[in-house]
């Protein structure tokens, strides 16, 4: 490590210092970053060394924020606080060398048109000189290290503080680079923990597969840590059996957090309401209350008769069920009402189907853009396909096969698959 009196002579004008002293400086400064990774220690660290080490009045660091539009002061250090200043990208002296990415060396600011006077008015502190460089990472300017007033000599700033501010500036810009890299492992770190801990609370809201023939199952797969789809099933204390299958628009956490109230609501006033419309209207006004950056949900929703086999339901703007009846046919039962979360005060028509021996399958529009053997979407023939050759299996292990060939190794999964499947096999 450089002696006080190697230091000393470094900038005493009738010393000649070698490379062996300008590395050992280098080395102690690059061994002062390395102590810590928070940016703004590494920065308080930069500046008092720099204007220490270069005999300057003031020193401070600048940094390019709001997609480079700005200069934003991060540290400083001399008689006058300018923390947090905020220029803009190309202006003052600081400006100059962003822009130009090249060291500016100002002996007299009152001759130069780029000197930003407004900050000297505004805090009283005299500028007389600037020696200013840029701070430079893989070819990219991320801010500015600049040096005011010379103390020592004849108080100018000379090509010797020029290079050895460069040489300082490029350890500078390393040390920040680690920093900023540091914050943002850090962040992801806990993002990612925050959508594995929203991930478990979404599978904990999912119903658990039911043992026997109960009349419904359901899966749901995920194309990122979290879901925006979600279902439903559970029998009432009088039998009928609760559904419902739902997509939230938007991805990631926002659209977790709306599934899991939405989910939540519908779980527990489906207990105490049986018209599926009367449901949805209910949870549709709370939607329109609270719902923000214009989100919503298209639902379908609705009750089983096991003893029956009557289905009711109510579509919100969601893709059509598909009825697959016992004679082969196919038949799509539309929406008749727009997505929860749109209108306030609005209907949801209730339709009904008799299964007779037949099976129903909801399923959100991940399912019917899923990419088939060809790369083209699987649409809703593509969908009948899959079903029509597995319409003999058992409905679980159906499903399971159906996700199975959606899934495929060779094609990207690019939404969320969520399917139910309800069928009432004869008493």
């Amino acid at each position: 490590m450089a002696s006080t009196s190697t230091v000393q002579n470094l900038f005493d004008r009738s010393a000649v210092y070698t490379l062996d002293d300008q590395l050992q400086l280098l080395a102690e400064v690059t061994q002062s970053f390395a102590s810590s990774l928070d940016i703004d220690e590494t920065l308080n660290n930069a500046i008092e060394k720099f204007m220490e080490y270069l005999d300057a009045e003031a020193a401070s660091i600048f940094l390019l924020e709001n997609n480079a539009n700005e200069l934003v002061c991060r540290a400083c250090a001399g008689p006058v606080d300018i923390n947090g200043l905020r220029l803009p990208a190309k202006a003052g002296i600081v400006g100059k060398t962003v822009v130009s990415r090249t060291c500016q060396i100002v002996r007299d600011v009152s001759k130069d048109p780029n000197f930003a006077k407004n900050v000297d008015d505004g805090t009283g502190f005299v500028t007389r000189s600037i020696l200013c460089t840029p701070l430079m990472v893989k070819q990219e300017c991320i801010g500015a290290l600049e040096l005011i007033n010379k103390r020592g000599g004849d108080g100018l700033f000379d090509d010797r503080d020029r290079h050895l501010l460069s040489a300082l500036a490029s350890s500078a810009s390393l040390a920040i680079h680690n920093a900023r890299m540091a914050d943002r492992l850090v962040e992801q770190e806990r993002l990612q923990k925050e959508l594995e801990l929203a991930r478990e609370i979404q599978l904990d809201l999912l119903p658990a597969p039911k043992p026997g023939d109960f009349p419904v199952v359901g899966m749901n797969v995920p194309a990122r840590e979290v879901s925006g789809d979600f279902y439903d099933f559970f029998q009432r204390e009088d039998g009928l059996i609760y559904f419902n299958l739902a997509d939230v628009s938007g991805k990631g956490m926002n659209a977790a957090l709306l599934m899991a109230k939405v989910s939540s609501l519908l779980h527990h006033l489906a207990k105490q309401i049986s018209d599926p419309g009367d449901l949805l209207a209910r949870v549709n006004r709370e939607v329109c209350e609270s719902a923000s950056h214009g989100m919503f949900v298209t639902i379908v929703s609705g009750f089983v008769d096991p003893a029956t086999r009557i289905v009711r339901m109510a579509n919100a703007g969601h893709q059509p069920p598909l009825y697959h009846g016992g004679d082969g046919r196919f038949e799509e039962i539309p929406a008749a009402a727009p997505p929860l979360g749109i209108i306030e005060d609005v209907e949801f028509p209730v339709s009904t189907v008799t299964l007779r021996g037949g099976s129903l399958y909801l399923f959100t529009d991940g399912v019917t853009e899923s990419l088939d053997e060809n790369h083209r979407p699987l649409d809703v023939d593509g969908l009948i396909r899959l079903i029509r050759a597995r319409a003999a299996i058992h409905v679980s292990k159906r499903l399971q096969d159906i996700v199975a060939e959606l899934r495929r190794p060779q094609v990207s999964q690019r939404d969320d698959i969520t399917l139910l499947l309800i069928e009432c096999r004869p008493q």
